[in-house]
């Protein structure tokens, strides 16, 4: 008997994707487990599948849909476990997933988070081995459309977990805090291993812990635009410290710049026009991000140094 582990899976109208997603989390090797689906206010058939169908899963019913992060972060409020795990929807695990995971958590008191080998629904290629950021303030998944192989078989550090299935440690979040709820969807996770670096926790690759994800299953291509273009803007003021302002600046703003000229050049598509939205709206919400600044460059307890180490220089 280890302990207990809480799987939040937050859901918005997916009732035709949890049956896959909550059948493999019933067949997990591990115990003691308990599964909440946190359920963001649907209007389909939600509620009535899973009294039907899984009643041991707990259903947590929200008066109203607050995105990926205001989701989780009520499942993770009402969650009773020690080690706490997110998986999609529209994702099925492994049955060694939620063990896997854990066991990678619990060999370091100072790992705050484990990511999963993320493998797309065709089983051989890669979503997500991890979350990185680079050194042109732009984080991306680590091996995402590579063909799974030798090379993502080796657990090793990373800068985070991808949200879509991950384990985290309650007591780094009691630390850190949970997600961001004003990104409301994407970049969150990235967000949430930021903090905990800043703080000294780490996060590892555990590529025993396998999951295979359907993938923008639930998001149309301009919703994901506009918020990963204003997100990624209040993640860097919120998280970047000022010590690595100069080295990272001018790379974040070429990249930045590309963004904004690729759209510009796309402009009759509805997802250019949501990145350039997204971006003016990071910009003009910039006095919120640098209230949400202070409190976390405050805390943080890693030198500039040990954290510029941590961003991979390999270009976007």
């Amino acid at each position: 008997m280890g302990p207990l582990a809480s799987v939040i899976v937050p859901s918005f109208n997916g009732a035709q994707l949890l049956p896959t997603c909550l059948d493999s989390l019933l067949r997990q090797t591990y115990a003691p487990l308990e599964v909440i689906v946190a359920d963001g206010a649907s209007k389909d058939a939600t509620p009535h599948l899973i009294a039907d169908r899984y009643p041991n899963v707990r259903l947590l019913t929200l008066r109203r849909n607050r995105g990926f992060s205001g989701n989780v972060n009520a499942g993770l409020r009402a969650a009773r476990g020690e080690i706490l795990l997110l998986l999609n929807n529209d994702a099925e695990a492994e049955p060694d997933w939620v063990a896997a995971s854990i066991d990678a958590l619990l060999e370091q008191p100072r790992l705050g988070s484990v990511a999963s080998k993320v493998l797309y629904a065709d089983r051989v290629t890669i979503n997500s081995a991890g979350d990185v950021f680079g050194r042109n303030g732009a984080p991306w998944q680590r091996g995402s459309g590579q063909p799974d192989s030798a090379a993502w078989s080796t657990a090793e550090p990373i800068f985070g977990a991808s949200g879509g299935a991950a384990a985290y440690r309650r007591r780094m979040l009691a630390d850190v805090g949970l997600l961001d709820e004003d990104f409301f969807m994407y970049l969150e996770d990235v967000d949430l291993a930021f903090r905990a670096q800043l703080r000294g926790w780490g996060c590892v690759y555990e590529p025993r812990a396998r999951v295979y994800h359907a993938g923008s299953a639930s998001s149309p291509g301009p919703l994901v635009s506009f918020y990963n273009g204003r997100n990624l803007i209040r993640l860097l003021i919120k998280d970047v410290p000022a010590g690595l302002v100069r080295p990272l600046l001018p790379a974040a703003l070429r990249y930045q710049a590309r963004r904004a000229r690729l759209a510009m050049a796309a402009w009759r598509g509805a997802e250019a026009r949501a990145t350039l939205r997204g971006q003016l709206a990071g910009l003009a919400e910039l006095p919120r991000h640098l209230a949400a600044r202070g409190p976390i460059q405050a805390r943080r307890c890693v030198s500039d140094a040990a954290l510029y180490a941590l961003l991979s220089p390999e270009p976007m």
